[in-house]
């Protein structure tokens, strides 16, 4: 059996707001496993969702550019923020992107594809030490459509920031680019989880529809008043799962400009069809460190 550890608590209380107590007796019910100990508090009412990417921690930045229907988003990862306000650092991240546009759709080619008469990776490592910190060209996206539309959110400089955005869409170039970057906007804030039901996870979604199946159940059973069995499932349960859906979809969700509306029917009204869509956050998935400032001062001084 695994021994829960008070740093596996304190990741699962970050995590999911959970008292110590029950993200304590979570892991021990669930042998350590900290997706499963998330699951059980849910189900218990004691968390709400929690997403991975969150617990973001790598400093850098994500640089985009946009070129006949041919969108790129590249993250750059640095050892501080400090460097990631450098000139010479954002202008790395912009050469990257250019060449990311026309080199070809893998991280690998692009590495090997030439930048002022060298391969990227060398550029990188000459970058490594001219600058005097770690770097890393972590991962890049590539979207294609009929029209596609980019947005950075929290800037550095132009086409660069903490999180970068491309929207692909069908439809009239005037009216893609008019609101294509509210499109972008609004996934810069809400990020989901997919674009529509159809694209969703199946795992994810067959994850969700067992906790809110558990939930419910539990839920009605310590009521003064339970329901029938079948009004909780055919009701109940669907009904979770549909308000699941349209929170994490792209297409179900209220448009942030205008809630009033879903984004597929904002991007129906607009006469446009959003076709597919790419969110990269610096250090998305990344783990860093953590050091208490004494702790770091007094590791200095011992040399």
């Amino acid at each position: 059996m695994t021994t829960v550890t008070a740093a596996m608590v304190k990741e699962l209380r970050e995590t999911t707001g959970a008292g110590m107590m029950d993200a304590k007796k979570a892991l021990t019910e669930n042998d350590g496993n900290m997706d499963a100990a998330i699951d059980w508090l849910r189900t218990k009412g004691l968390a709400k969702a929690a997403k991975k990417a969150d617990r973001v921690a790598a400093e850098g930045l994500v640089g985009v550019a946009v070129s006949d229907g041919r969108g790129v988003a590249v993250e750059i990862n640095s050892e501080t923020d400090f460097v990631a306000k450098n000139a010479d650092f954002q202008a790395l991240v912009r050469d990257v992107a250019n060449v990311a546009l026309t080199a070809g759709d893998s991280l690998e080619v692009v590495k090997a594809a030439a930048l002022n008469g060298e391969p990227v990776e060398t550029v990188i490592q000459n970058a490594i030490a001219r600058i005097g910190e770690n770097m890393t060209f972590r991962r890049m996206h590539v979207l294609t459509g009929e029209n596609v539309v980019s947005y950075v959110h929290n800037a550095a400089a132009d086409g660069m920031g903490k999180i970068g955005v491309l929207v692909a869409l069908k439809g009239p170039a005037d009216k893609a680019q008019a609101i294509g970057k509210q499109f972008a906007m609004h996934i810069a804030a809400t990020n989901p989880l997919s674009l529509s039901e159809a694209t969703m996870d199946a795992a994810l979604v067959e994850r969700e529809l067992a906790v809110q199946t558990a939930k419910a159940l539990e839920e009605n059973a310590s009521s003064a008043k339970p329901k029938p069995e079948n009004v909780i499932h055919q009701n109940i349960i669907p009904g979770r799962m549909k308000k699941y859906l349209a929170e994490n979809t792209l297409m179900g969700q209220p448009f942030v400009i205008n809630p009033d509306l879903t984004v597929e029917a904002a991007a129906k009204e607009a006469g446009v069809e959003i076709t597919g869509y790419a969110r990269v956050m610096v250090g998305e998935g990344v783990e860093k460190k953590e050091e208490d400032f004494a702790a770091e001062v007094a590791k200095i001084a011992q040399g």
